[in-house]
């Protein structure tokens, strides 16, 4: 029997199975919509009302709509389909339709199952009781275990915390050691790192990182991590640290350089200076002793180690680097620091050859290349003991771009130097810098070329500096002579360029036979061979005697001559000034031997070599120019006093008794120019000068007779003529004998000079000029007059009875021989066709002998038809 509960309790299941039923057929219609009972729509058309075509469709669809819904599948094409149909209603009725199918079967289902749920709840029930009593039983026997099992669990418990604390305690005592060592280590390199021991710091590292960087050494991962994490880091910071070292070393390496560089060129001069004092020494030696090549003693000077710039304690220090080159070894970075180095130490070259155009090149040259200097100083050494740091190969290919940019900017500077003594400066200082780096085996032949390139313009700069001194001198002298009143300035003036007349050294106040020109000009163009010489030597040529002497040549003959020459030209001089410079020509003729024996000494050559290197004297022209301008002057002298002419009588009755007038003036200023000139003038000069002056007197006095002021002339004028004539013979014979002893006595003949007045004299005073005709007697008497000039004369010539109208009553008289002799001349030379036709007749003669001219001549004499033909 079922209770009244138990009904009850089928009748709520039924009820729940119903409405769970009822809710899965309304889960099927859209949200928000709850399934009700549908009612037939009294408005739709009946089936039977319905066409039969439609009833079938309607079927169709409605088949199809249920197959649809049975199958869950989508009813939207349904839907659509309707709607596009238009029969929405038709789609609604069969939804209905299948709505009340599907209640139906439901109710079928429920009505068929109710006994099959009323007896399973029944089931569960009594299944319920039972499963109350397992349940107090097994908590009954579980509380029993629990109190059996708790003293073996609480047991278990402390063995296995006892294990685990023992193995924890193996294993802290195993990490702590390890990480005692790993501290030790760790400490360690931190004191290495502290007191700046960088290489045994990273030792340490390697360690912590060869024995506590594997898998298990280290318990802790954190550890680990920290170690890997740190040990890059340290290392990058010992990098970082020697890096700043070895940049800081960069830094300071440019100032000890600089140093290093001026320090070994300073020896290198001091080197050369101790040479050229040997020199010196060797030279004195030489001139005292003065023997042969094989007896000159030679020593030899070991140099001193202390000429090494580098021998000195503290000069460079390289252990930066090298300390820097070492740890980079040691992390594993060295071709890295070796491009690091080399790339820091181009660009630091690279900035090297800066040149400031703020500052004069001439004050910044010595820092210039000691700069450079020092550093190939350096890097030669950090070559040779380096270790490999840096190779031949770079050290070339740096030294090769110093001598590009050096050449480049000598170049440069040299063209815009404008002064001698700059362009020497900066020649010194580089072939001392070429010396320098020659010794540490570089090349430096690419700077002794530019050095070399540029000889000429040094040299046109300093004669163009040579040429403004002489003008300067020139301009400042009075030409006077120079009077010395101490020895010093005898010994400076004098002495020093060797012009002493004689090794007796003269009283004081001692008046000096030339000007201040004389001296001056010494010293310009001793300068000028000293300047030359230091510009040559040290610079690539071994033998540099002949540059020298080239230069030597140019300033003497085209400054120091062309200096002179312009004096002349200026038309400034007067007879003392022109006298003095005359004088001075002369004194510097014997300097020119000093000047070539000076240069040879100062090139290196034995003074017997230059004292056989003759030269023609260099101021040639000017002196001819000065001797010229001088005789033109006292020419000058001699046309005033020839004024004096005007009073002579050509047509007197009585010879004068002492010559005329004009003669004895000339002869007083004659004599009054040799006593002074004697004391300035060499002897050679004042001859040359006397002879010169005594030709033009000779010159006026035929001059005289060929005047178109004298008309004619008698017997009596030329005596007078032949009075003057020798007095002058007298005074050149006077002359003659002072000058015998330094002038030879083929120049020493003053009184030919006189040759032309003197034969025309004789030839108008003869009784047979017609003399003149013979060849012989005309080459032997009267070579030195010329025939048109006789006839003229000749035609001037009266005798002292052939006056105005006075052939009137001589008509008939004798003819006098000699007018006869002189009227036969005039004759015969007028027939001569020209002078060229006697010059040839004279040099047939003189092809022949005394014989022969003798006959020849007895041939003319006897044929009155050849005459002078």
């Amino acid at each position: 029997m079922v209770s009244h509960g138990d009904r009850n309790s089928q009748s709520r299941i039924f009820l729940a199975a119903k409405a769970k039923k009822s809710t899965s057929v309304n889960s099927s219609l859209p949200p928000g919509k709850m399934r009700r009972k549908s009612l037939p729509d009294s408005s739709l058309p009946s089936p039977s009302s319905r066409g039969g075509a439609a009833g079938e469709s309607d079927k169709q669809d409605l088949l199809l709509l249920s197959t649809a819904i049975a199958n869950g599948e989508d009813l939207a094409p349904f839907v659509r389909k309707a709607f596009v149909s238009g029969r929405p209603d038709s789609l609604l009725h069969s939804l209905r339709h299948c709505v009340r199918s599907k209640e139906s079967e439901i109710e079928d289902l429920c009505r068929a199952h109710y006994q099959e749920f009323i007896s399973a709840v029944d089931e569960l029930r009594s299944l319920l009781s039972d499963a109350d009593t397992l349940k107090s039983s097994l908590s009954e026997a579980n509380s029993l275990l629990q109190s059996v099992g708790d003293p073996l669990l609480a047991s278990l418990d402390a063995y296995l915390e006892a294990s685990a604390v023992a193995h924890n305690l193996a294993s802290a005592l195993s990490s702590a050691r390890n990480c005692v060592h790993l501290l030790d280590l760790c400490d360690r390199a931190n004191e290495h790192f502290a007191s700046d021991n960088l290489y045994q710091a990273l030792r340490a590292v390697d360690s912590l990182e060869r024995d506590f960087l594997l898998p298990d050494a280290v318990p802790s991962a954190g550890l680990r991590r920290m170690l890997q994490r740190q040990i890059p880091a340290f290392r990058a910071h010992v990098e970082r640290r020697i890096s700043k070292d070895f940049s800081d070393w960069m830094v300071q390496i440019r100032i000890v350089s600089r140093n290093l560089g001026q320090m070994a060129i300073g020896r290198a001069s001091a080197s050369r200076q101790r040479e050229e004092e040997l020199r010196v020494k060797q030279r004195q030696a030489e001139e005292q002793s003065r023997l042969s090549p094989r007896d000159c003693a030679y020593s030899l000077e070991e140099e001193d180690d202390a000429d090494d710039p580098l021998s000195g304690a503290g000069a460079l220090d390289l252990t930066p680097l090298y300390r820097a080159f070492h740890i980079y070894q040691t992390l594993g970075l060295k071709d890295r620091f070796r491009q690091y180095y080399f790339e820091n130490r181009n660009l630091q070259l690279t900035s090297d050859f800066q040149v400031s155009s703020m500052t004069p090149f001439l004050e910044s040259h010595q820092t210039f290349f000691a700069q450079i200097a020092g550093f190939f100083i350096v890097e030669d050494r950090v070559f040779r003991t380096g270790g490999g740091l840096i190779t031949r190969v770079e050290v070339d290919a740096l030294w090769d771009t110093a001598v590009t940019k050096m050449v480049s900017v000598l170049e440069d500077q040299f063209s815009r130097m404008q002064t001698a003594s700059h362009l020497l400066l900066i020649k010194d200082y580089v072939s001392l810098l070429s010396v320098t780096l020659r010794h540490y085996g570089y090349t430096v032949d690419p700077l002794l070329d530019v050095l070399s390139k540029h000889i000429d313009k040094y040299h046109d700069l300093l004669l163009s500096d040579c040429r403004r001194q002489i003008s300067e001198a020139l301009a400042a002298d009075k030409f006077e002579q120079m009077l010395m009143k101490k020895e010093y300035e005898y010994s400076m003036n004098v002495l020093s360029f060797q012009i002493q007349t004689s090794d007796i050294i003269p009283a004081f106040p001692y008046v000096a036979p030339f000007s201040s020109t004389v001296p001056d000009c010494c010293r310009i163009v001793r300068s000028f061979i000293e300047d030359s010489v230091s510009f040559l030597s040290y610079g690539g040529q071994l033998d540099f005697y002949a540059f020298v002497k080239k230069y030597l040549d140019r300033l003497l003959s085209e400054v120091l001559d062309g200096a002179f020459l312009r004096l002349v030209e200026s038309k400034s001089l007067g007879v003392s000034q022109a006298m003095q410079v005359a004088a001075n020509m002369a004194v510097l003729e014997r300097a020119c031997d000093f000047f070539l024996r000076h240069a040879g000494q100062l090139s290196g050559i034995p003074l017997r070599i230059a004292e056989r290197t003759r030269w023609e004297f260099a101021l040639k022209k000017s002196r001819d120019a000065i001797e010229e301008l001088l005789l033109s002057l006292l020419r000058g002298k001699v046309d005033d006093f020839m004024l004096l002419t005007d009073g002579i009588v050509w047509m007197s009755e009585d010879p004068p008794q002492n010559g005329n007038e004009y003669a004895n003036e000339v002869i007083i200023y004659l004599e009054t120019l040799v006593s002074t000139a004697q004391q300035i003038l060499p002897a050679q000069v004042l001859c040359r000068v006397i002879y010169g002056v005594l030709s033009h007197i000779s010159e006026k006095i035929v001059g005289l007779f060929l005047s178109d002021l004298v008309k004619r002339f008698n017997g009596n004028a030329v005596a007078g003529i032949d009075t003057d004539v020798k007095l002058f013979e007298s005074f050149a014979e006077n002359q003659s004998q002072l000058f015998s002893e330094f002038v030879e006595s083929r120049t020493n003949d003053l009184k030919q000079a006189l040759a032309e007045a003197r034969q025309l004299v004789n030839l108008l005073a003869s009784n047979h000029p017609d003399n003149f005709l013979n060849p012989v007697i005309r080459e032997k008497s009267y070579n030195k007059l010329d025939y048109k000039k006789v006839v003229a004369i000749s035609e001037k010539l009266r005798d002292s009875s052939d006056r105005l109208f006075g052939t009137f009553g001589t008509r008939s008289a004798k003819q006098n021989p000699k007018k006869k002799s002189l009227d036969a001349l005039i004759k015969r030379l007028k027939d001569l066709p020209s002078k060229s036709l006697i010059k040839d007749g004279m040099e047939l003669v003189n092809g022949f002998d005394g014989d022969d001219v003798i006959s020849i001549m007895a041939v003319f004499a006897s044929s009155s038809n050849v005459g002078l033909d």
